[in-house]
Parts: C-alpha cells; sequence; structure tokens
C-alpha cells in the first residue's frame, strides 16, 4: 500500500551498506576449484592401479563361486591358494547353487554376494571412467539408451549412448568405443532373465522425490527373489572397499577416496591432454 506513496517513506530509505563486492564469493570459488583441481591431479595416476585391481577382485570372485559349484557338498576344495569348505546339503540342485562356504577357521562366507559386488563395483568403474557421466546419470541408463545412427555420407553404423536429462536438462549422446561396448555387452548378458529379455525395474529419482515407471534399467540386480536398482550408496560403497583393499593412501598418508564424481573430472582432464579441444569436452 506504501509503494505508491514514496514521499511519506522517502525519507527513511538509506542505501545498503552491504556493497556488492563484499557478496561476491570469487575467493572462495577459486580456493574450491584450486582443491577441485589438486583431487584430480592426485588421482589420475591412481585411475590404472584401481581398474586393474576392481578387474581382478571380479575375476577371483568368479573364479571362487566356480569352484564351490564345482565341489561336492561337504568336500574342500582350494581356490587361489585358499582352502575352503562346501556346507553339505541335500538334492542336486541345492548342491548347485549352494551361496556360501567355510574357510579353515570356520567363518562363513557368501561368494555369492562377493562376486555379485565385485562385478557391480567393476561395471561401474568402466562405465564412469569410459563416458563421464553422472552416477545418476549412470544408473538411471536404459536398455533403450543404446542406440545407433548411420552416417549419412558413408553408411557407416555408429553405436551410440544417450544420456538422460540430469543437472542440465538436456540429453545428449555418447559415442560408444570398443571398450565401453564389451562393458555394456556383459551387463546386458548378466541382467536378461531366462526367457532372454530385461526386466523392468522402478527406481526413486532423490533428486525429483518422485518414483521413475518401471524401465529396463543396466544397472539393477536380483536380490531375495526380486529385481532391484543398483543405488549410489552400494556404488560408493564398493569403492571405498575396493580402494581400502588396494592400500592406497593420499598424500597426508590416509586411504584414499574415489567418489563418483571424480571420474568426471578426470575423463574431461585426460581428454583435454590427450588433445581434445577444451569447448568439445564441456560439450560432452
Amino acid at each position: 500500500m506504501g509503494r505508491g506513496r514514496p514521499a511519506r517513506w522517502g525519507r527513511w530509505a538509506v542505501r545498503c551498506p552491504i556493497s556488492g563486492e563484499e557478496t561476491r564469493h570469487v575467493k572462495h570459488e577459486k580456493q574450491q576449484l584450486a582443491r577441485s583441481r589438486k583431487r584430480t591431479r592426485e588421482r589420475l595416476p591412481i585411475l590404472p592401479t584401481l581398474v586393474n585391481f576392481v578387474a581382478q577382485r571380479l575375476k577371483e570372485a568368479q573364479l571362487r563361486l566356480e569352484a564351490l559349484h564345482q565341489a561336492e557338498p561337504g568336500a574342500e576344495f582350494t581356490v587361489l591358494g585358499e582352502t575352503l569348505r562346501k556346507p553339505k546339503s541335500s538334492g542336486a540342485r541345492v548342491s548347485r547353487w549352494t551361496r556360501v562356504a567355510f574357510d579353515q577357521h570356520g567363518r562363513k562366507r557368501n561368494l555369492t554376494q562377493d562376486e555379485h559386488r565385485a562385478f557391480w563395483v567393476w561395471a561401474a568403474v568402466e562405465v564412469l571412467r569410459h563416458t563421464g557421466v553422472r552416477i545418476e546419470e549412470m544408473l538411471e541408463t536404459t536398455h533403450h539408451s543404446i542406440t545407433q545412427y548411420k552416417l549419412p555420407t558413408t553408411g557407416e553404423i555408429v553405436p551410440l549412448l544417450q544420456i538422460a536429462p540430469s543437472k542440465t536438462d538436456e540429453e545428449r549422446a555418447l559415442l560408444i568405443s570398443p571398450e565401453l561396448a564389451d562393458v555394456l555387452s556383459t551387463i546386458v548378458s548378466r541382467i536378461r532373465d531366462r526367457a532372454g529379455a530385461i526386466p523392468l525395474v522402478a527406481s526413486f529419482d532423490a533428486a525429483e522425490r518422485l518414483w521413475n515407471p518401471p524401465m529396463p534399467l543396466l544397472f539393477q540386480w536380483d536380490s531375495a527373489g526380486r529385481r532391484w536398482p543398483v543405488s549410489p550408496a552400494n556404488i560408493r560403497k564398493g569403492l571405498n572397499e575396493s580402494l581400502a583393499a588396494t592400500g592406497l593412501v593420499d598424500e597426508n598418508g590416509k586411504p584414499l577416496r574415489f567418489q563418483p564424481h571424480d571420474f568426471r573430472r578426470i575423463f574431461v582432464t585426460d581428454a583435454i591432454a590427450n588433445g581434445m579441444p577444451p569447448h568439445i569436452a564441456q560439450i560432452i
């Protein structure tokens, strides 16, 4: 009501004592950028070690699980220099799909769960490092995201990975390299059901605070007879466990930590270092 009567309140109007310069966060932003670049420089040379470790860990987990399936009920078996004992069970089918084994100290180990977790950590590391996508984008990738594009000039078929809108609200397509194609093919083969189809799974969008409709997600797993989407917490936990097992430390001597977003920064840094123009890397 008083807006139209400046004569009444004009005498109390004063200039804001806080200047625009005081509210700028340039210094804070520069410090944050410096910390981010330092973190990337520290983890870039470590990436090959992590990649090799998660691949080797998956291979060893698969060897243990296969040895468990091949062993007779109640018998001991040795794999990778470790002696384990298969529990007794009745029925050929139950014996074939036994999940656990006992070590020499009598401790129970779920070899199926070990292989299960090792696989998805390996898959996440490979997809993140080959695409540079955000973790929420990776976990929302579906089988429908794998598409093909035919070049109009040569007719060559180019495989593409469609990335759903997230932070930028813009959909984009990434070229699938041979290494990434092999990883995606392995994931698709793993999640197919007995009929050869990929089950539809509903996932919760934490940013939008709503449930997505059932989709053929690539990152899904079977637990307790039901399909579940792989969560960001599962990926982060698996990364931390893998890094703890490697014994890698940072410059302060503390256990090295990797966040899924670190792969995004490393992807861009590595691309620019290998000759990709910065503006192209920014678009990707």
